[in-house]
């Protein structure tokens, strides 16, 4: 019996914590599903930012995956407040400059 109550109290714990977080997402002004969509683009944020040391490396169709991969992090970071990506300014700036040459050198070569 004593277990039996200790197991609901972690139980409400934790829905009061998820519930907790929700509320703050929203009080952000933000989507449970944008906030969702900006974790993995920051995950795949890190990948694009080793990819764009070395963009000039990168077959045409690696490239285009390149594009494609970046507009969906850019839009991902869009909608979500910049105060939660500050520390990824760097990165996100790193992606963006090879995102613009690569389409420069894209737009030269047709």
């Amino acid at each position: 019996m004593e277990m039996l109550s200790i197991i609901f109290v972690l139980l409400f714990i934790i829905v009061a914590l998820i519930v907790l977080a929700v509320m703050q997402i929203k009080m952000a002004g933000m989507n449970i599903k944008d906030f969702w969509d900006f974790i993995q683009a920051n995950d795949l944020l890190d990948r694009l930012y080793n990819f764009s040391k070395n963009y000039d490396k990168l077959s045409p169709q690696q490239q285009l995956i390149f594009l494609m991969e970046a507009e969906k992090v850019f839009n991902a970071f869009d909608k979500v407040p910049n105060t939660l990506w500050e520390e990824e300014y760097n990165k996100y700036i790193k992606v963006l400059d090879a995102y613009k040459d690569i389409k420069l050198l894209r737009w030269e070569q047709s």
